[in-house]
């Protein structure tokens, strides 16, 4: 799903000077605690390993604030339900492995970590954060292509190093504790498509990411992969020309137009509103009738195609459009 946020543009206005300023003491101060004990990070070489954690809310302050004085870290929060998130999670993973240590990613189970979802006040997943020099910055929420994630971490990355003076850690590509290298998959028969769709995504070509998809899904109707890629290709073609403030102005000036409903709930599902999105378009069919009705429908069950039949969220407006159709 298209971002919120896939800009940093507001991250230096969330670091006061003064806390720059500490925050690169803080980050001088522990390089040369480091070098003085010869090792450790950030002077010393960790494995490659350390570069994707699991966090909890026991250890999130030293697994996240002590460490982000020391290199930014990428929060990821995500849920084993949550069918984009295992979309992003993996990019996520690859990216930090090929930063380096320029950042650290923490992944978060949202399940297991009611409280610290609660404290990021977040509504709807998989929703990425970061931690610089123990202040919070939001980063985007959704997925986006990849190399609009790679713009956005790489300005994490450049704010880290000008404005708190943190520059990463030093990463030991023969430490033991490596992951071993996966177990090569065999290809399957809709590989090539598959990629070429991705491949289309990252260079912004919807169009061609549409079709890619669609030719799967002419030979193999019900390939759950090609779903989802085409629910999630055809959300962001629908939005990535909207104006935001005109859309939400038509929808609430016209609640019963299906047309400017729909275009607010693809806009609240693409901001990972995921059950304002829902509830919308449910009450939209509450209150339309024949083929008008039938096209919210419609746009209902494609919206539930890019979260995933799985989630709890769709299972919940499953339910509550029955109620409204029967």
């Amino acid at each position: 799903m298209q971002p919120r946020n896939m800009s940093m543009s507001g991250v230096v206005d969330l670091a006061a000077v003064k806390a720059a300023g500490e925050a690169k003491a803080k980050a001088e101060q522990a390089r040369a605690e480091a070098a003085r004990q010869g090792g450790g990070a950030p002077g010393g070489a960790v494995p490659p390993s350390a570069l994707v954690i699991d966090v909890d809310e026991a250890g999130f302050e030293s697994a996240v604030l002590q460490l982000s004085n020391e290199v930014p870290v990428v929060l990821d929060f995500w849920a084993e339900w949550c069918e984009p998130c295992k979309q992003l999670g993996p990019l996520l993973e690859r990216l930090a492995v090929e930063a380096n240590g320029r950042f650290v990613l923490a992944k978060i189970d949202v399940d297991a970590n009611q409280m610290l979802m609660q404290q990021f006040g977040i509504q709807g997943i998989p929703a990425v954060f970061a931690v610089v020099a123990g202040q919070v910055l939001p980063l985007f929420q959704g997925v986006a292509p990849e190399q609009q994630i790679r713009e956005t971490l790489a300005q994490l990355v450049q704010v880290a190093e000008e404005r708190f003076g943190i520059l990463g850690l030093q990463v030991d590509p023969d430490a033991s504790g490596a992951p071993a290298a996966p177990a090569p998959v065999p290809a399957g028969p809709y590989d090539a498509l598959l990629e070429a769709a991705v491949v289309a995504l990252d260079a912004g070509d919807l169009g061609g990411a549409v079709q890619a998809y669609k030719n799967v899904l002419a030979d193999d109707p019900a390939n759950s992969e090609a779903k989802l890629g085409l629910a999630q290709a055809e959300l962001l073609s629908r939005v990535q020309h909207m104006d935001p403030q005109a859309v939400r102005t038509a929808a609430a000036e016209n609640p019963r137009d299906p047309a400017a409903q729909m275009a607010a709930a693809d806009l609240d599902l693409a901001g990972g509103h995921v059950a304002d999105a829902f509830s919308r378009l449910v009450d939209t069919v509450r209150v339309t009738a024949g083929d008008e009705r039938d096209s919210v429908r419609v746009r209902l069950l494609e919206l539930f195609e890019v979260i995933g039949a799985d989630d709890p969220r769709v299972t919940a407006a499953r339910t509550a459009l029955a109620r409204v159709l029967f």
